[in-house]
C-alpha cells in the first residue's frame, strides 16, 4: 500500500479501472475535418509544457508528463488530484524528519 491509500483498500486491488490520458482537444468545422489527410496538423488546446490529465473512469485523478519506457509512451505522475479537483500536496518526506521525535522539537512552557 502507498502512503495515499488506507490499508482497507487492499481488498479492491483486483478491480479493473480504465485509465486514460488526454493530450488535448479542439473544435473544428466539419468541412475542415473532411479536408484532413496524411501530413495534416491539428492544433490542440494544451501547451506543450502543460501536465496532462490522468482520468480513471472519466474522473481526473492525477496529472503527469509523457515519457518513454521500453519503446512505449508512458506517463510519469507528477501530482495527484483530490476530490475538489485541486492538486494534492505530496506527503512530508521521512528523509527530512529527524530520527528522534524529540530532536528539533520546540520547548513548550
Amino acid at each position: 500500500m502507498s502512503a495515499h491509500q488506507p490499508a482497507s483498500f487492499h481488498r479492491f486491488g483486483d478491480v479493473a479501472v480504465r485509465l486514460s490520458v488526454e493530450l488535448g482537444r479542439t473544435e473544428m468545422a466539419l468541412r475542415d475535418v473532411l479536408m484532413l489527410g496524411e501530413g495534416s496538423t491539428v492544433s490542440l488546446d494544451r501547451l506543450t509544457d502543460e501536465l496532462l490529465d490522468v482520468t480513471a473512469n472519466g474522473r481526473v485523478i492525477a496529472r503527469g508528463e509523457v515519457v518513454a519506457d521500453k519503446g512505449r509512451f508512458a506517463l510519469r505522475i507528477v501530482n495527484l488530484v483530490g476530490e475538489d479537483g485541486q492538486d494534492v500536496p505530496p506527503p512530508p518526506s521521512t528523509a527530512d524528519a529527524p530520527a528522534d521525535p524529540a530532536v528539533g522539537a520546540a520547548d513548550v512552557q
